[in-house]
């Protein structure tokens, strides 16, 4: 990424730096201005990807109606659908994963949540099938919804009420299928780039089933793509981390927040080592 596109933090505008309350955390770019290289780059960045998504959305979709998700062929044939979808914003991808992580194993994969690429990001780290989770009004939307439904993604109800149930019950099915399962805890995408607070329910329910939680950190897709802007900047370091599986069984109430913590202090310090490496940010507090 450019210098036009990665401002220090007394360099962002629209804030008073002598104002502690109107500094912008580090990362918060939203009202930083594309140059004219961004808005080329970003538009066949745009190209690429639109073109290898509804290319493959339009093969995948009924092989997963018509042969399952879940089959080795259609899952090889996945994990080319997202990989490419990285490489289509000309960025580099490289996985790590932690030895105590095994294959014959299935697990509830917890990530950051950064932007609409965080699924095709993640899923080729491991070998796991992953299903994920959507709202289910997400369904509704031309081409990307009928590719997520007919995957099997588990839908959560608009109504808040209901959702806890619902997503215990459909991670315990997948599970219990042998298929692994893709949450964002944050429940929402970052605005700064940094790691957010979680939300208790898919540990709750990962606690309730007897699940394994393993932390999934994503770097780099931030600078690629942020959430309240389409802009795509290319030619990233797109890096993925999944760490040593935190396990919920048999946790109480009272330890829960403790449990929660280590899979969110995982992830924090993968992103905070990325951010001091590329940007020189201090660790977040």
């Amino acid at each position: 990424m450019t210098s036009t596109t990665t401002p220090t933090r007394e360099a962002t505008a629209g804030h008073d730096p002598a104002n502690p309350s109107h500094r912008p955390v580090p990362g918060d770019w939203r009202e930083l201005q594309p140059s004219p290289k961004d808005l080329a780059l970003s538009a066949l960045a745009w190209t690429t990807a639109g073109s290898w998504l509804m290319g493959w959305a339009s093969v995948l979709t009924p092989l997963h109606l018509f042969v399952g998700p879940e089959r080795k062929v259609v899952d090889k044939a996945s994990r080319v659908f997202t990989r490419g979808m990285v490489a289509a914003t000309f960025s580099t991808w490289k996985a790590w994963v932690h030895p105590d992580v095994r294959d014959d194993e299935q697990y509830i994969f917890a990530q950051n949540h950064i932007n609409h690429f965080d699924f095709v990001t993640m899923y080729a780290a491991t070998p796991h099938f992953k299903q994920g989770l959507e709202l289910e009004t997400h369904f509704r939307y031309p081409v990307y919804g009928q590719f997520m439904k007919s995957r099997g993604t588990i839908p959560v109800p608009a109504d808040r009420e209901n959702r806890l149930p619902a997503v215990r019950e459909g991670m315990r099915r997948e599970l219990e299928q042998g298929r692994s399962v893709l949450a964002f805890p944050e429940g929402t995408r970052t605005l700064n780039g940094r790691v957010g607070p979680f939300r208790k329910g898919v540990f709750v329910a990962a606690r309730d089933i007897g699940a394994k939680v393993v932390p999934t950190a994503v770097c780099g897709m931030y600078e690629i793509m942020r959430k309240g802007s389409l802009l795509i900047r290319p030619f990233g370091d797109v890096r993925v981390y999944i760490d040593k599986p935190v396990d919920f069984a048999g946790v109480s109430d009272d330890e829960l927040p403790a449990k929660i913590d280590e899979v969110r202090d995982a992830i924090v310090r993968r992103v905070d080592e990325y951010a001091q490496e590329k940007h020189g940010w201090e660790a977040q507090q």
